[in-house]
């Protein structure tokens, strides 16, 4: 069966309006009535109830003004928020967009499993040992000291600032490379900052004292370098090493208290003069886990998990120090 709906005919709509004007005169004369008893009791005057009229039509302008503005808002949040997160994202993933922006790596950093550091109380100290030897240890997060591990390499009486910047004229590109410099907390900013001091600055005769490190991430200073010390022979057979190292050279100061926001295992090799080390646990840990220092001279190798240790070093006054670092997996 099918049903037709009958379009309403043009007396039936006057009808329906008629209806509807009758419906509103009424209530606006019931609404009259009311405002007429309401002042009629004395308590109540004209003035107020436009008054009442004013504000009520305030309030509802000002609704209106409310929820759009909650819209805007909500939509402001809606449309921005996946760009912030981006941004967000790029910037903390950028280590060069705040120099040495520790404070935001920190922030972001996962919480540590205070395992690596339960009952460690100092370093395995070995002696001069083999791979088969440190096999055992050599991919723990438990720190090592290997003493006279390279006391064999040329470095340890060859390399210097010098010849450091011997090397680099070789390379006069590398000087502007855009290789990781750290200047913890002298006032030296750059390689070229480093290799344009005087000699008496660079010695400490005059001047602050220094310290800085940075990575030789240009390819034929990197094998210039290479020359002067190998693979560590006590590595692992099948440890990655990686295609960048590290010198750091100085006086005193050392590096204050931080963590290493790399990839690998790191090994530092004391080619010059004594330093002592500090390491110490991430805050979530302190409860069961202890602050330790250590002390390692020329010839020495140190394994620390710098990524999970705090550490920090210093050189004893007066003494020039010399390491080169690298990192392992």
């Amino acid at each position: 069966m099918f049903l037709f709906w009958n379009r309403p005919t043009h007396s039936a709509r006057q009808s329906a309006l008629h209806t509807r004007e009758r419906l509103d005169q009424e209530f606006i004369d019931k609404l009259d009535q009311l405002h007429d008893g309401a002042i009629r009791t004395g308590l109540v005057t004209k003035a107020d109830l436009q008054e009442a009229y004013r504000k009520s039509r305030d309030m509802q302008y000002s609704s209106s003004l409310s929820m759009w503005y909650t819209f805007g808002i909500m939509a402001f949040v809606v449309l921005l928020t996946p760009i912030f997160y981006e941004t967000l994202t790029f910037l903390l993933g950028v280590k060069c967009f705040l120099p040495n922006n520790h404070l935001v790596w920190e922030a972001t950093r996962p919480i540590s499993d205070c395992g690596f550091c339960r009952n460690v109380d100092g370093p395995l100290i070995l002696k001069n040992m083999s791979r088969e030897e440190l096999a055992p240890y050599a991919y723990s997060t438990l720190p090592i000291v290997i003493k006279n591990a390279v006391s064999h390499w040329p470095a340890t009486s060859l390399l210097s600032l010098e010849m450091l910047k011997e090397i680099y004229k070789r390379y006069p590109e590398a000087v502007d490379e855009d290789c990781h410099f750290l200047n913890f907390h002298s006032d030296l900013k750059s390689i070229r900052d480093v290799f344009n001091m005087s000699p008496e600055r660079a010695n400490l005769s005059v001047g602050s004292t220094w310290y800085v490190g940075f990575s030789n991430c240009h390819l034929g200073v990197l094998e210039e370098l290479r020359k002067l010390y190998g693979r560590p022979h006590f590595l692992p057979i099948d440890a990655e090493l990686s295609n960048i190292d590290y010198v750091f050279l100085g006086y005193e100061q050392g590096a204050y208290m931080h963590l290493d926001y790399i990839h690998r295992l790191m090994w530092q090799a004391q080619l010059k003069g004594n330093k002592s080390w500090i390491l110490a646990p991430t805050p979530e840990c302190d409860h069961v886990c202890q602050s330790f220092s250590f002390y390692v001279e020329p010839g020495d190798a140190v394994l620390v998990d710098t990524r999970i240790w705090y550490h920090g070093t210093s050189i004893p006054k007066g003494q020039f120090a010399l390491t080169i670092q690298s990192e392992y997996s």
